[in-house]
């Protein structure tokens, strides 16, 4: 009776738990559509400045250009296909090559981020004060609209890596564009230079977009995961659901890296050298909302854009520079780029100090014994669940012989409990006195229950955020990390349980309650667990399973020490 207490808590948690772990609550807006005033930061102010609408330059020669078509310079490396236009060397195309879209409109073909008709690395350019050169007179230049001239029409990145230049001039100005790749790698550095656009102090604004598009079968469940992330001091994330639609919220820098992410893909500008200028603002305006139908927990509506841009101030010499991530959510990869980038993937919603530490544990091992065993991800869970129950199984036994005794001195309990029930004080050290003469440990049979939890929780978000689970196959599941389509393993899941269960009462005391449970929890935990991944799933069926042994042997020895009384 103890477990199933036990377990009925540990599961009304998880009902009470899970609801702010998917669907997060809205957080309040501190700064939503604050002007800048006294209190506001120069880069907030130049981040409202920059993303007011564009105005006619003090110089009545710049004016918006009619500029010759656009075209598309493509870049092409092992991992990815880049797409960047003449029209002010923005991206207009982010297509990742070792990653197939789930995506109804493009499914198979291979992940491409960048939304339709909004580009990325949208320049605009704010001066710093005073008259003359284009933009000047502190007003706002989109130069992202220049027709450039790039160095080359296609660009294949090899083992040296390889170079973009885009080059462009208007009205006195100069735009000097560098984009260097890296060879088996997603980040590319960016190197910039503004000359002729006026008095020193400007500030440039990056624009990251409005959301990365989605590629999922499930894309309600990709948008919940839609949030720009930032790293000050520490990782901060602020959801797309946290703002309101045209709501406009300013993040205070200075930022080491700021960037967009969905749930299994990640665009980033970071900061790498310590003698460059920080980003010194985000400015995030909330987008349109869908409304979810197919949610467990009922209708919910989730944000599917949010214009985001960061602000770099520009020095006086008007070059700049800054490092551009855009590929997955990678912990190992991103661990290996360091400035804690592995943070804007973490695991555990508010429970993450206890969750991360466990999952980033769990995904290493499962990692490691993929690679060096050659084995599907399938077969590895199968071998790690039984790993967990051979390494709880000591625990588990001396659980089961605790338990045994103190079925045994129950009834010398019930005496003492009947003896002493006036005297509190006199009970509990009675009490304590016959735990202690008969080797019984009351909470004994707690723990091991409990030391399989964190890996289980820790697997749930493991499953809900790891992309080396994403579309990985196994036996008759389609995708570890979704939910079963046939929901096989869900119910070999609640029988496993519901056997390990009926074995366990095997010799006990009949209890009406306790026979409930029997029922009650495989059946309950089986519709708990019937849209979670398979893969978690599948865990949990093999460490039920493995266990059954165990419990049928300890029930062999109560049926011994039973006729033994007797």
């Amino acid at each position: 009776m103890e477990r199933r207490v036990i377990l009925a808590v540990l599961l009304m948690l998880i009902v009470a738990v899970l609801p702010s772990i998917l669907f997060p609550p809205k957080k309040p807006d501190r700064r939503a559509g604050a002007r800048p005033d006294s209190t506001t930061t120069p880069a907030a102010a130049a981040a409202e400045s920059a993303t007011a609408p564009v105005r006619p330059s003090a110089s009545p020669t710049v004016r918006p250009s009619a500029s010759a078509p656009a075209e598309t310079v493509w870049v092409t490396s092992p991992l990815y296909r880049l797409g960047f236009t003449t029209r002010g060397g923005a991206l207009v195309r982010a297509e990742l090559l070792g990653y197939r879209s789930f995506a109804k409109a493009d499914s198979g073909r291979p992940v491409q981020l960048v939304r339709e008709g909004v580009p990325l690395l949208i320049y605009r350019r704010t001066g710093g004060g005073g008259g003359g050169g284009a933009g000047g007179g502190g007003d706002t230049t989109r130069v992202s609209d220049w027709s450039l001239t790039p160095s080359a029409t296609q660009v294949q990145v090899g083992s040296e890596g390889a170079t973009l230049t885009f080059t462009g001039a208007r009205d006195g100005a100069r735009l000097a564009l560098e984009y260097r790749f890296f060879p088996a790698e997603y980040r590319f550095a960016v190197r910039g230079r503004m000359e002729g656009f006026g008095p020193a102090g400007a500030t440039l604004l990056l624009g990251l977009g409005d959301g990365l598009r989605s590629v999922e079968a499930d894309s309600m469940d990709d948008f919940r995961h839609y949030a720009v992330v930032t790293k000050a001091t520490k990782t901060q994330r602020t959801d797309f659901g946290s703002l309101k639609p045209a709501e406009r919220k300013i993040l205070d820098g200075p930022f080491e890296w700021a960037g967009v992410k969905s749930k299994y893909f990640f665009i980033a500008a970071l900061v790498v050298e310590d003698n460059q200028p920080r980003f010194g603002a985000a400015l995030v305006e909330g987008g349109p909302r869908t409304v979810s139908t197919s949610s467990l927990f009922g209708r919910s509506t989730v944000a599917t854009r949010a214009a985001v841009a960061v602000t770099l101030p520009v020095p006086p010499a008007g070059g700049f520079d800054y490092q551009l991530y855009v590929g997955p959510l990678e912990f190992r990869r991103l661990s290996q780029l360091g400035h804690d980038l592995d943070d804007a993937n973490p695991y555990g919603g508010f429970l993450q100090p206890i969750i991360q530490p466990v999952s980033v544990l769990v995904v290493n091992i499962l990692i490691w014994m993929h690679d060096r065993l050659t084995l599907a991800y399938g077969w590895v869970l199968i071998i790690f669940g039984i790993l967990v129950r051979l390494l709880l199984w000591p625990l588990n036994q001396r659980a089961m012989e605790s338990s045994i005794r103190m079925q045994a001195v129950a009834p010398l309990l019930k005496q003492i409990q009947d003896r002493y029930k006036n005297e509190p004080e006199r009970l509990q050290r009675e009490m304590m006195k016959l735990y202690k003469e008969h080797n019984v440990n009351p909470f004994g049979g707690c723990l091991p229950m409990l030391l399989p939890m964190p890996v289980l929780f820790a697997l749930f978000f493991v499953f809900a955020n790891t992309i080396e689970f994403r579309g990985v196959p196994f036996l008759w599941l389609p995708d570890l990390s979704r939910a079963d389509p046939y929901y096989i393993i869900p119910i070999v899941m609640g029988l496993s349980m519901f056997v390990l269960s009926k074995v366990g009462q095997i010799g006990m005391p009949p209890n009406p309650q306790t026979k409930m449970m029997l029922y009650f929890m495989p059946a309950f935990l089986t519709l708990l667990f019937l849209n979670f991944a398979s893969g978690l799933n599948l865990y949990y069926a093999v460490s039920n399973i493995f266990s059954i042994p165990q419990q049928y042997l300890i029930a062999q020895r109560r049926l011994r020490e039973q006729g033994k009384r007797t």
